[in-house]
């Protein structure tokens, strides 16, 4: 056998890189971090630190504007990249969007984290708008289960209950009840930050920059976009109409860089 179809017979077994996203649809990319339970564990306050916040939106941020995202969302350890129907990216070769962007990711953390760590990568696809607001009211719906009983938790942690006990105590709990355990704390959830509640959003915003003409000496206004971090993000029905807002939007920019 010569060296072209060795080579041939060899690449017919990568059974899986023909694959690519279905044309004409909305996708999501979400990333999520690996081990990242004991890793926050060693490192950050609890159940909520600033801190961890702010890395997870510097590598939300590098998605968004690498890959030429229309939106991101992020909560607790995981981050959404919505890409409207007519993106092309890497010409949506499944495998190369899945590892890229969690290479990505993992290397922007790192980074940022000053210690190495890994995220995962999977791929969303939305038939339409209704879909895509569904998508990212069940994430923004998964934030604010995951804050509550994060809070109350690690409340009860703190007043000495012990891992066993603590999951026992709260295992089948109405989501009621938990409010109350957090009140009896002296913790109202609805008082919480917003940002701990509902996730956090970026996406591009245009805004006035004044300028400086070096030939006239006159200052001259000029319109730049940048993105936005929105860590007051609404909810339920206006979160509805928040997000086709920005559905309807022109696209955003193509990714800096396409690798072949």
């Amino acid at each position: 056998m010569n060296a072209d179809d060795f080579e041939s017979v060899l690449r017919g077994w990568e059974y899986f890189h023909s694959l690519r996203l279905v044309p004409e649809t909305w996708t999501v990319i979400r990333v999520d971090g690996r081990g990242f339970t004991r890793f926050t564990a060693e490192r950050f306050d609890k159940p909520f630190d600033p801190r961890f916040r702010d890395l997870m939106v510097t590598t939300a941020k590098a998605l968004l504007e690498e890959f030429g995202g229309l939106y991101a969302y992020t909560e607790s350890d995981e981050i959404s990249v919505l890409f409207p129907p007519k993106w092309n990216a890497f010409s949506r070769e499944l495998e190369k969007i899945v590892s890229i962007t969690a290479g990505l990711a993992s290397a922007t953390f790192t980074h940022a984290a000053g210690e190495p760590t890994h995220f995962d990568s999977r791929v969303w696809v939305g038939v339409n708008e209704d879909r895509v607001v569904d998508y990212f009211r069940w994430r923004q719906v998964d934030a604010a289960r995951c804050a509550l009983n994060g809070w109350c938790y690690w409340t009860l942690r703190k007043e000495n209950s012990g891992v066993r006990e603590a999951t026992e105590i709260l295992e089948g709990m109405p989501v009621g009840e938990k409010n109350e355990l957090l009140f009896r704390h002296g913790i109202n959830f609805n008082d919480l930050p917003v940002w701990q509640r509902r996730g956090i959003g970026l996406y591009g915003e245009m805004y006035e920059k004044v300028g400086y003409n070096p030939k006239t000496g006159e200052a001259v206004p000029a319109t730049r976009r940048r993105v936005k971090v929105d860590d007051t993000l609404p909810m339920k029905d206006e979160y509805d109409v928040f997000l086709r807002g920005l559905l309807r939007r022109s696209p955003e920019p193509s990714p800096r860089e396409e690798p072949g």
